[in-house]
């Protein structure tokens, strides 16, 4: 039994560090939401959105790992300001192509997946105790 709670906390852990990660990705998605480029014309930020692998039955690793961050490509919104200092010749300046509802929504995944790995942890651990509790 205490292999089967083991291999429940290494899930549910392995989750808790993904959607960490998920999170903070988010939130510097949210936080560029609104940073143009330095230069006229150039690229502003890009979104970024994190790439999860799942590792079960293998021997050695179980859960879900980060297999990396990588960048949305799909295209900026495009805004006239003449003035702006990163505008490109027509006047036009390229903002990030971060939509604050989508990530919002996303955060709120997030969040609810880590609080479902906390709860498992926790159920877990409570299994544990009363194991332990019986054992005595």
């Amino acid at each position: 039994m205490s292999g089967e709670l083991d291999t429940s906390l290494t899930i549910s852990a392995s989750g808790l560090k993904a959607q960490s990660t998920r999170m903070r990705v988010i939130a510097e998605n949210l936080a560029n939401a609104d940073s143009t480029a330095s230069e006229p014309g150039g690229d502003p930020y890009r979104r970024r959105v994190v790439d999860f692998r799942a590792e079960l039955g293998r021997a050695d690793s179980v859960g879900v790992k980060v297999n990396g961050v990588e960048t949305d490509r799909s295209d900026f919104r495009r805004i006239h300001q003449p003035g702006h200092p990163a505008a490109d010749a027509a006047g036009y300046v390229s903002m990030p192509n971060v939509n604050a509802l989508v990530e919002a929504a996303d955060m709120k995944a997030a969040q609810r997946s880590y609080e479902a790995n906390l709860n498992a942890i926790e159920a877990a651990r409570a299994m544990l105790s009363r194991t332990v509790d019986l054992l005595r």
